[in-house]
């Protein structure tokens, strides 16, 4: 029997438990980042909603998965201290959609992206699978047993 783990909004988690299934719900502009590894069984998940934490130091403080920058980081680190090895990493992302934005003016989403493309490059990591853009949000799902990484759009369900 499966046992959902929520990540919020500018928030993050990880799992070993092969019961567990990470969530995380409503990915317009925001980037989720799903990173599992498939010796130890264990995966993480993030979910940010701005690129950069520069611009407000006591809100990356204290919300640091708000910004891709700092939670992508800090999500590396707990899996490494759970013993993950960057080898054995399988990245995915999905989401920065471009959602509520017509003039295409904020481009969050974009920029969300992009800062993840260069904390990865950074880190020698690379991303496995993604599902990036478009304009509906979506509802993703880490089944920590298989790996299996689910994402539900528009009415659909797939896998990634």
């Amino acid at each position: 029997m499966s046992h959902n783990v929520i990540v919020d909004i500018a928030g993050a988690a990880v799992a070993d438990s092969p019961e567990e299934v990470l969530v995380t719900y409503s990915l317009g502009s925001c980037l989720g980042v799903v990173l599992y590894d498939p010796v130890l069984h264990i995966g993480g998940m993030v979910h940010c909603m701005l690129p950069l934490s520069q611009i407000d130091a006591h809100k990356a403080a204290e919300k640091p998965f708000m910004f891709v920058d700092t939670g992508v980081m800090q999500l590396l680190e707990m899996m490494y201290k759970r013993g993950c090895r960057k080898k054995d990493l399988i990245v995915r992302a999905a989401g920065a959609a471009r959602v509520m934005d017509n003039s295409n003016l904020f481009r969050i989403g974009e920029r969300n992206y992009a800062v993840f493309r260069k904390v990865m490059w950074k880190n020698g990591l690379l991303i496995k699978r993604e599902d990036i853009g478009g304009e509906n949000s979506r509802t993703l799902r880490l089944h920590i047993a298989t790996g299996q990484l689910t994402i539900r759009s528009g009415g659909v369900e797939w896998d990634l």
